[in-house]
């Protein structure tokens, strides 16, 4: 019997509404129902690891050992190679690592600056995403999908967040946040590891 049968409810590790309605919107079809850790009043987990990895399986047990559900959590973020991989799992506090408060604004401008003196710009976005049946889950399911792009000095475009205005695709010509809401969510790194998150769910057993 697949997992994805066995199950009604599942939680978030996250409070973000964006997240909420690419789970739910993958989840429904097999009538489960996805809720945020905060709809139980259940703090943030902290994320002290140096992989996305472990700090998503810190986050899903987390979750999962408050509110006694299933629960999914992702760790994401930019990955630089000639920056032997940082951001990193501090991509949304890049700029501390420089003294500078953390903000869009700031992270990005500290990307750029570092990368000044390298003649590789290529980036890749990362997502990974864990699954545990309950907190002490022997076998959580894990799926990661990557997003490449290169970093360009200049931003470009109003949608997106984060790095999305220097991360440019160069198949499409546009940077992240030039895109479409509906062509970047089809593309993304997490709605690519969501994808084959759920069919590893599909094949795991109860």
């Amino acid at each position: 019997m697949s997992l994805l049968t066995t199950l009604d409810e599942i939680v978030l590790a996250s409070n973000n509404q964006g997240k909420l309605k690419e789970f739910v919107a993958l989840f429904n079809q097999y009538g489960i129902s996805i809720r945020t850790q905060g709809e139980f009043h259940v703090a943030e987990c902290d994320e002290p690891f140096h992989t996305f990895l472990e700090n998503a399986l810190a986050k899903a047990r987390h979750a999962s050992k408050e509110t006694g559900l299933a629960a999914i959590a992702d760790d994401s973020g930019i990955v630089v190679p000639a920056l032997k991989g940082f951001p990193g799992v501090m991509s949304a506090r890049y700029a501390t690592l420089f003294g500078e408060p953390k903000s869009d604004a700031n992270n990005n401008a500290c990307l750029i600056r570092q990368l000044q003196a390298h003649s590789d710009k290529s980036a890749a976005y990362l997502a990974v995403l864990v699954f545990v049946r309950h907190a002490d889950d022997p076998a959580p399911i894990v799926a990661q999908s990557w997003w490449h792009g290169v970093i360009v000095e200049e931003p470009r475009g109003a949608n997106g967040f984060g790095y999305d205005p220097h991360f440019y695709l160069p198949d499409y010509g546009l940077t992240a946040a030039e895109m479409e809401p509906t062509l970047k969510n089809s593309l993304s790194h997490r709605a690519a590891a969501l994808k084959k998150l759920i069919a590893e769910m599909d094949e795991a057993q109860q």
